[in-house]
């Protein structure tokens, strides 16, 4: 019995050589992968706290903000067709995976 490639069947391939990109290589790439991802979570959390104390009860209009930052990282990060990735791509990636992943940990944590 074969198997149809379908489109989600590339795309699961697709996602899966990314994030195994991440993790495999010399142990810079993977270091610098690690770190900013866990910096992105850090800055994520640190960040709109900051604005959040600074600006009273502007929350919503800081996470927005950095949505809009993030939404443009994506644009520019689908412009690059190299593969692998440089290394710089690779940490803002990452730096954007964590901050995202930490803005969507708040808002589980604040219950809204």
């Amino acid at each position: 019995m074969t198997l149809h490639v379908t489109r989600f069947d590339r795309l699961q391939r697709r996602v899966g050589t990314h994030f195994s990109q991440a993790l495999v290589g010399p142990w810079r790439r993977r270091s610098v992968g690690l770190l900013s991802l866990l910096f992105g979570f850090i800055v994520g959390s640190n960040v709109t706290m900051y604005w959040y104390q600074k600006s009273g009860q502007d929350r919503p209009i800081a996470v927005l903000t950095m949505v809009l930052i993030l939404e443009v990282l994506v644009r520019l990060r689908s412009r690059v067709r190299t593969d692998p990735w440089p290394l710089g791509w690779l940490a803002l990636d990452n730096l954007r995976i964590g901050t995202v992943y930490a803005v969507v940990f708040e808002a589980f944590k604040l219950g809204s």
